[in-house]
């Protein structure tokens, strides 16, 4: 299934953040910022990534609901995607 970049915007701007953020991760790890700063940032960090994921698999079944109909939805391929992001 193809999706249309425009119903994928939010998502992209969540991952182009996410990808913001998980570099200024590395540069607190580079100047030895302390452990806790780090993980807490790396935390959320993976937090975004994640719920861009399910924003993802979200988006897809709702456009293979509305364009393509109900019977098109392969209901186990779904299943393993998003149990992929578990």
């Amino acid at each position: 299934m193809q999706l249309d970049p425009a119903e994928m915007k939010a998502v992209i701007t969540r991952m182009k953040r996410a990808h913001g953020h998980l570099a200024t991760v590395i540069r607190m790890m580079e100047e030895g910022q302390d452990c806790e700063s780090v993980l807490t940032q790396l935390a959320a960090v993976n937090k975004a990534l994640s719920r861009s994921g399910y924003a993802l698999v979200a988006t897809g079944l709702q456009h293979c609901l509305t364009q393509d109909g109900p019977d098109s939805v392969d209901v186990k391929k779904m299943e393993k995607l998003f149990l992929s992001l578990a």
